[in-house]
């Protein structure tokens, strides 16, 4: 366990970061399956442009990799382009 006060304080602040990145990816988790499930494609071409935004929020964050999140966009835009 952490001995010093600053080693103390970052011990907590990890722990808030921890669960705030943890509510974060699961959200957009959550809203990447819903748009994958999704049968219309008006609704799904309107709620991609927010999928996409969660998804670029998580990658400026450093919580998922840059790679990783365009290859989620990528993959999302031809499921929505790709429905009829």
């Amino acid at each position: 366990m952490a001995n010093h006060k600053s080693a103390k304080k970052r011990v907590r602040q990890d722990a808030v970061k921890r669960i705030r990145n943890r509510y974060y990816k699961k959200t957009t988790r959550s809203a990447i399956q819903k748009l994958r499930e999704m049968e219309d494609a008006t609704e799904a071409k309107k709620f991609l442009p927010k999928v996409v935004s969660m998804v670029d929020r998580l990658a400026k964050k450093n919580i998922w990799h840059n790679n990783k999140a365009a290859n989620l966009k990528s993959s999302l835009t031809l499921l929505v382009n790709n429905l009829k």
